[in-house]
């Protein structure tokens, strides 16, 4: 099996470098990740400027393509061009995995996240995908080899079962401290649809103008649904959410067919 490996973070950072030795054995590893922190940008992609590429070792164990783009060219770029110039023409990963993300993607944050969007990339063209997230409390604390090992046993979990080839499976790993070692419960949930509560801190430049810094830890909401993704993962429990890029509303699409006919 060939794997995709990518992330929103981008190539050096300490979750995708964890989850590269974590996924040792699983397939062979082919890693298009971006080359500078791409957090938070959502599906969004490049055509107004050229996407630059290059092979960069990351550790000795650990060598990829670093792209100067968004999470989703990564993908794009990986599936369309790189992939073929390597492989052939017509060939595509078996499969990626976009992650480990250094914070968690539930809820309406599944929405902004590039380590989602680059996962839903990948389904777009056809590759089943997986975005695997941590929640974040106490970073000097974060034992990310011991939450990329959860990860692994979670995804040798998923893929017992044959993913269809548009599905993406949204996976968050619980805070994983150095002391932990136990292995958490898995729950399938749904994401919790409700607000982002984050605020804006106002400060003052030193030339006058006003300026606000997004704050929050981005695991505040309106509600939290019971059952939700955003529940479980503060309970410690790995979420397991498969998600749907089509946004079409089905259920009202006969409502207003009704109305543009009258």
């Amino acid at each position: 099996m060939k794997i995709l490996l990518t992330n929103d973070d981008g190539i050096r950072a300490p979750g995708i470098i964890a989850l590269h030795k974590a996924l040792q054995g699983l397939g062979e590893l082919f890693v298009f990740a971006p080359e500078t922190v791409q957090s938070a940008t959502s599906h969004g992609i490049t055509y107004t400027t050229p996407l630059m590429t290059q092979q960069v070792n990351v550790t000795e164990s650990m060598s990829g393509v670093a792209v100067d783009g968004r999470p989703a060219d990564c993908v794009k770029l990986a599936m369309r061009a790189l992939w073929e110039e390597r492989f052939g023409d017509g060939t595509k990963p078996d499969l990626t995995i976009s992650g480990m993300n250094s914070g968690s993607n539930v809820g309406i944050n599944i929405i902004y996240s590039g380590t989602v969007a680059a996962a839903i990339e990948s389904a777009f063209l056809g590759v089943p995908s997986i975005a695997v997230s941590l929640h974040l409390k106490n970073r000097e604390r974060t034992c990310f080899d011991r939450a990329a090992e959860i990860a692994r046993s979670v995804i040798d979990k998923v893929l017992q079962n044959k993913l269809e080839p548009h599905e993406v499976i949204n996976i968050n790993i619980p805070k994983c401290e150095t002391t932990d070692r136990l292995m958490p419960e898995i729950k399938v949930v749904d994401m919790n649809a409700a607000g982002d509560l984050g605020f804006y801190d106002k400060r003052i430049a030193p030339d006058g103008r006003t300026y606000y810094w997004a704050a929050g830890d981005g695991m505040a909401f309106s509600h939290t649904a019971k059952g939700s993704d955003v529940e479980a993962l503060k309970q410690g429990f790995v979420t397991v959410t498969p998600l749907n890029y089509v946004l079409t509303d089905t259920s009202r699409m006969s409502l207003w067919s009704e109305r543009m006919s009258s």
